[in-house]
Order: structure tokens, then sequence, then C-alpha cells
């Protein structure tokens, strides 16, 4: 829903650029506000899974943000930001669950030192 929300800001704002062009600087403030929020709310998490969805939440400040200004190059990041965040996103939360199914709990406390003891989904963190 994230991703719909993000490309729905890139469909609509282009019809609302002769209204609406000073208007976006106060948006974009905002959007770029959200993402330090959630980054900041992210540095508390002790869930696994909110710690993913608040990261989603605060990649997609930087989609609003990027389709918000409305150059080619900042379009192009906002769709690429959006296609990687899906595939990531997916595999996070895949991962997210293998070691729920491993440790039976979500708190990250109880999942450090698991690189010891599955060096494989450990790598797979690294590269998702």
């Amino acid at each position: 829903l994230l991703k719909l929300g993000g490309g729905g800001i890139i469909r609509i704002t282009p019809m609302l650029n002769p209204l609406t062009m000073n208007l976006h600087y106060p948006f974009i403030i905002l959007a770029m506000w959200g993402v330090v929020m959630t980054s900041t709310i992210c540095l508390r998490q002790a869930d696994l899974k909110s710690l993913i969805a608040y990261s989603s939440v605060s990649h997609m400040g930087l989609v609003i943000a990027a389709s918000l200004i409305q150059t080619h190059w900042s379009l192009t990041g906002a769709i690429t930001l959006m296609i990687a965040h899906g595939l990531t996103s997916s595999v996070l939360f895949c991962l997210a669950n293998t070691n729920y199914e491993r440790t039976h709990s979500r708190t990250l406390l109880l999942a450090r030192g698991l690189q010891l003891i599955l060096p494989l989904m450990s790598t797979w963190w690294l590269i998702a």
C-alpha cells in the first residue's frame, strides 16, 4: 500500500503542477521530517517486524519527497526506490519469519548471536 500511494502521487502531481508550484515545498519538508522521525523511532525498536515496517515508512517518505520535486532524475529515483523496496521488504519479512521460527520470538535481543549459529541467514540479511 505504501508503494501504491507513491505511485499515485507520481501520477497526480503533474496534473496539479500549475496550481501548486510553490505549495510543494512544505510537503517536501514534511516528508523529510517524517523520514527523520521514523528513522529515530527505528533506533528504539525491539521488535523485528515493527523495525522493518517503520523503515519502510521512512523509505516511502523519501519517495514522496522525490516525486514532489518532479524532475526526471527525482522521478526515476522514486520509481527505482519503490521497486527496490518492494523486492527488499519481502525478503526482509521472510527472513524475520525465519528468525521467528528459529527463536520463537520477534525480539531483537533474543536474536543476538545468530550469525554464529546460522551464517547463511546472516548473509541473506546483509544482501537484503
